[in-house]
């Protein structure tokens, strides 16, 4: 076989980008409407958020693991499954009438996007390396988090407006698009550089040691932190308030869709004022901003959300700067940094994120957010020992 020609690698970037915009608009859907979920079922806001962190757990940390599976394999076939389990069954799990067949149709959609997202990233960093690869992962990044922000708006207008038993009608979208990308991403020639075998104990190991890629891991977390905080909480917070299915997923929307544009300009950013300012402002900006929206929430709406907005942004924006960084140390694991830092990042924060539900209700959703906002301000001063040379 040949190997992939200079158009056929544009063509499978377009085809790989789009699939994570479409994977990753499942990934998103339920955060906005699984208060409304929870009062059909009769469930607490407490064991609501378990629920969501199950979804998060099972679609993220599970991803270093199919990363190593994906280096190895060199197939495509994670690619075209996982989008496949991502559709169908994330939007059949709002039609459950009982707890376990929720969590049930969660737990198989989650692990497609678990399925999905090492390979689709390993795979991207390879068809990228013949044009600037930091514009390319920004792009493909950025294609992720904005089929996530779309999530949240299709399922609150579906819920809304057609009816909660209509969302399955996402499906033909997911499907659809896996049997294009089967159809045109190309196979990698086996002269391609990529190791056809892997010692699972000696990559986990060589990448749980590295000390840089520790602080980019953590840098990961802290970022998911925020972004899962306010998704699970902020939701329970506006449903209190009155707020209908429709706001909630305008405002999740242009709180990740930002996000995107964050992660879009990042590489233009980080040109131009270097990749630790841009580690700086990611990180410390977001305790002012959540400050001031907890001040604004209830008096002036308007201007929270505009607040919640920006916060989006500049969470976000360092996004693809961190994976890129983190490919570079250990380049010949790209799959499975790849499933560290999209996915298992999010799989611990999620577990820790269980109890957010809990906490939230004894001690109230805006201090919790805060709380949560002050750790990654604290953390920033571990960005400097990340452009400290060895000697």
């Amino acid at each position: 076989m040949k190997n992939v020609n200079l158009p056929s690698n544009k063509k499978a970037l377009f085809w790989l980008s789009g699939g994570h915009f479409i994977n990753d608009i499942y990934t998103g859907v339920l955060n906005p409407i699984m208060p409304f979920i929870a009062a059909k079922i009769g469930l607490s806001m407490a064991f609501a958020t378990v629920i969501l962190t199950i979804s998060h757990i099972f679609s993220s940390l599970m991803q270093p693991l199919f990363g190593f599976l994906a280096d190895n394999i060199v197939k495509r076939s994670f690619i075209f499954w996982g989008l496949i389990l991502s559709s169908i069954f994330i939007p059949l799990s709002t039609l459950s009438d009982n707890p376990v067949i929720l969590i049930l149709f969660i737990i198989i959609g989650s692990l497609g996007s678990s399925f999905f997202h090492p390979q689709a990233l390993g795979f991207a960093s390879k068809f990228a390396n013949k044009f600037n690869p930091g514009k390319s992962m920004a792009v493909f990044v950025a294609m992720g988090t904005l089929g996530y922000s779309f999530g949240p708006i299709i399922s609150s207008s579906i819920t809304q407006f057609l009816g909660m038993n209509k969302m399955p009608l996402m499906t033909c979208f997911g499907v659809l698009w896996a049997l294009l990308m089967f159809n045109f991403v190309p196979k990698l020639s086996l002269s391609e550089p990529v190791i056809s075998k892997i010692d699972f104990k000696t990559a986990f190991k060589r990448i749980l040691t590295n000390r840089k890629l520790n602080i980019l891991n953590l840098i990961a977390m802290l970022k998911t932190m925020i972004n899962s905080a306010c998704f699970i909480l902020l939701p329970f917070l506006w449903k209190n308030m009155g707020y209908k299915p429709f706001f909630i997923g305008m405002a999740l929307f242009a709180f990740i869709f930002t996000g995107g544009i964050g992660s879009l300009v990042s590489n233009f950013v980080e040109r131009r004022i270097g990749a630790a300012n841009v580690f700086y402002i990611s990180m410390i900006t977001t305790l002012p901003l959540m400050l001031l929206f907890v001040l604004t929430y209830k008096s002036y709406t308007a201007i929270s959300i505009v607040i919640f907005v920006v916060m989006g942004f500049v969470t976000m924006m360092a996004t693809p700067v961190t994976m890129v960084m983190a490919q570079n140390v250990l380049p010949e694991y790209k799959s499975i940094i790849s499933g560290f830092i999209n996915g298992f990042s999010w799989g611990i924060v999620a577990i820790v994120m269980s109890l957010l539900g809990f906490i939230a209700e004894k001690f109230g959703i805006t201090n919790v957010l805060i709380f949560v906002a002050v750790i990654p301000a604290v953390c920033s001063v571990f960005v400097k020992e990340l452009f400290q040379e060895k000697h």
